[in-house]
């Protein structure tokens, strides 16, 4: 049998959100990809609006722009530390409402745009529906984006599989109350396409919400590769080598 292709060590960044502090929380965005970095990952992977946290009131006057200044902090650390940072932020739409944005910054300079293509109900008075986005190219792995609401489709997860991803890469905020179901759909995601996912989660609370922590890994089985304990800020790494799937869990907090 031939073993699956290596994977190149990902991460997702379990991150505790000032609430509209963008310079702080790119400030934190740089310090964990760099760490991120140090430990050998190609891909650090923050949850939904990580930039900001989850704050629909805010959406508008926060809305940022892709080569918006206060980002270049995130540029320069992709290129220094020769890693792809994906970071969440509501995204200035022209003539509507906010989009919620994964935005890709990649050592090369150049910059990714995905926008959430399902919102959650209630979501709509604050933000519009976006179109998703290409998969990334990491050391040759492809990553197919997802943003929380987009995972809750299975038709979303299926597109990405009939793309040829390697690995969905979901950035979410899930609550404590909602933890056990999500989780069980993208668990779900990695079994049935045989597609590993990367989960990260909000670490602390935003927008109202108590949010779960507990970012996870799994691999092309929907086995558990490495999963945070719980809330608070801290970095999961993992990768596949061999056939065999490695993983770890750094506590940043301290």
């Amino acid at each position: 049998m031939t073993a699956l292709p290596d994977l190149p060590t990902l991460a997702a960044a379990q991150t505790v959100v000032i609430k509209g502090d963008i310079a702080a929380n790119v400030a934190r965005h740089v310090a964990l990809a760099a760490l991120a970095a140090g430990k050998g990952a190609k891909l650090i992977l923050f949850p939904e609006l990580s930039l900001t946290g989850y704050e629909p009131e805010l959406a508008g006057e926060l809305a940022l722009r892709p080569d918006d200044a206060c980002l270049a902090p995130l540029r320069e650390a992709a290129a220094a530390h020769n890693i792809v940072i994906n970071a969440g932020a509501p995204l200035v739409n022209d003539g509507g409402l906010p989009l919620i944005a994964a935005l890709t910054f990649r050592p090369d300079g150049t910059t990714a745009v995905y926008t959430k293509q399902y919102l959650h109900d209630g979501e709509e008075s604050a933000f519009a529906a976006g179109q998703g986005g290409t998969m990334l190219d990491v050391a040759g792995a492809a990553i197919a984006l997802a943003v929380c609401a987009d995972f809750g489709q299975p038709a979303h997860a299926l597109a990405a599989a009939h793309a040829g991803a390697h690995v969905y890469a979901a950035s979410v905020l899930v609550s404590v109350n909602g933890y056990d179901n999500d989780a069980a759909l993208l668990q779900g995601h990695a079994a049935a396409h045989a597609m590993p996912v990367l989960m990260a989660n909000h670490g602390g609370p935003s927008g109202g919400w108590h949010c779960a922590g507990r970012s996870t890994v799994w691999d092309e089985k929907g086995r558990l590769v490495v999963a945070a304990p719980g809330a608070g800020e801290c970095l999961l790494l993992a990768g596949r080598s061999g056939g065999a799937w490695s993983g770890r869990v750094i506590d940043t907090a301290g």
